[in-house]
């Protein structure tokens, strides 16, 4: 592993953790003692994506991660969102257990995750995938973004609430601050 900042080949690990999909590794270089982290994932067998064209290239997340990321601009979203979704995509990819898989179903299977992660980051990423020829296919593709969905959730989920259990129209529950009272009878009150 060579360090990010001096180039030197030679680190110590300072300390590791399992990151749900690989391990994560703490290290030090041992010629300029500057920290770096790296993560270390399992090699899966090579996914063979088969484009449009009928040209065959590997599967690599990075490329998946880029599109993401460009769809996904400017946008206020938590952090690691793009990161789960690419682990999530990749995960399914590779469950399918085929040698080769059609870019069209990574595609749609992007779609779907933008389209419950960010409608905004939804029409970025149709609007290049799905090559729109004129204004009144695309405007076809929002309007059938605005349709309910059945399985959506009512909030949206990269919108964060603060009426969690509160009804509209309820008066706001009263909190006391401080300590908590002590109950009628405890011999350390």
């Amino acid at each position: 592993m060579l360090c990010p900042f001096c180039g030197h080949d030679d680190s110590k690990v300072v300390d590791s953790r399992d990151s749900g999909d690989g391990i994560r590794r703490r290290r030090e270089c041992l010629a300029c003692n500057r920290r770096y982290t790296t993560y270390e994932r399992v090699q899966t067998n090579a996914v063979m994506v088969i484009k449009r064209d009928g040209r065959r290239e590997e599967f690599h997340r990075d490329k998946l991660w880029a599109s993401l990321n460009k769809a996904c601009a400017k946008r206020p979203l938590p952090t690691g969102s793009i990161d789960k979704v690419a682990d999530a995509i990749e995960a399914e990819v590779v469950s399918l257990g085929k040698a080769e898989v059609p870019s069209d179903a990574i595609g749609e299977l992007v779609m779907e995750r933008l389209r419950d992660l960010d409608r905004v980051a939804y029409i970025r990423f149709a609007s290049i995938y799905r090559d729109f020829r004129d204004i009144e296919s695309f405007k076809e593709e929002i309007e059938a973004l605005l349709e309910p969905r059945e399985t959506a959730p009512a909030v949206p989920t990269n919108q964060l609430s603060f009426l969690d259990d509160v009804e509209v129209g309820a008066p706001p529950a009263k909190r006391r601050r401080g300590r908590p009272k002590k109950a009628a009878g405890d011999p350390t009150a």
